[in-house]
């Protein structure tokens, strides 16, 4: 039976104690997925790999695309990037910035790259939230790189997940559980809403 490959590549909120786990998936959404297709999904085989690295842009992900992505050739790569460009902005601001036409530019070198020099499946993830208050300043900052992704999926014929929708419909309904530790790192049911609306976007595809 040829195994699926499938690759998640991303940030802290995928990277979510990877290095802890024997496994190397982690204990965040990367997590739930896997544990979902292998159980849904019996007779198929799943190579499943977590390249998610804490604190990295777009920027770091341009600079390892090549050892973490193209060469490990998976047959599908989802990709959740874009919190840090929007967050460095607010809490580092003395850093170089990756503002959002440099976002957008990049993201369509490395997707470019992938159609190129694989057979990749591409599913890009929208970037969740920046604190749970919707008027906050992130989340504000925030729209503009939630556009490019949904654009660039649009031009690439990716898969996009809802990810930051599904966030804003659950912050909506105000019930005041909370989905995050510090704003941005999620807690398990953050996990579960990354999980569950990944899973609902790329349905039987992954069978």
């Amino acid at each position: 039976m040829k195994q699926k490959k499938i690759l998640f590549i991303g940030d802290s909120i995928t990277e979510w104690g990877r290095y802890e786990d024997p496994e190397e998936i982690g204990i965040g959404y990367v997590r739930i997925v896997h544990d979902y297709l292998i159980t849904t999904f019996p007779q198929q085989a799943f190579d499943i790999t977590n390249k998610g690295i804490g604190g990295n842009r777009i920027t770091d992900l341009a600079s390892r695309w090549q050892k973490d992505a193209l060469d490990l050739n998976p047959d599908y790569i989802s990709i959740s990037i874009g919190i840090n460009d929007v967050w460095r902005q607010i809490d580092r601001p003395e850093l170089k910035q990756v503002d959002v036409e440099q976002f957008e530019h990049i993201y369509k070198e490395l997707l470019t790259q992938v159609k190129e020099k694989t057979n990749a499946q591409i599913i890009l993830m929208e970037p969740t939230v920046i604190e749970e208050d919707l008027q906050s300043i992130g989340n504000q900052m925030l729209k503009s790189y939630v556009k490019v992704v949904n654009e660039v999926a649009k031009q690439f014929g990716a898969t996009i997940v809802p990810t930051h929708q599904a966030f804003v419909q659950y912050l909506e309904t105000t019930n005041g559980y909370k989905l995050t530790t510090d704003g941005v790192h999620m807690n398990s049911a953050g996990n579960m809403l990354m999980a569950t609306t990944w899973i609902k976007a790329v349905g039987d595809q992954i069978k």
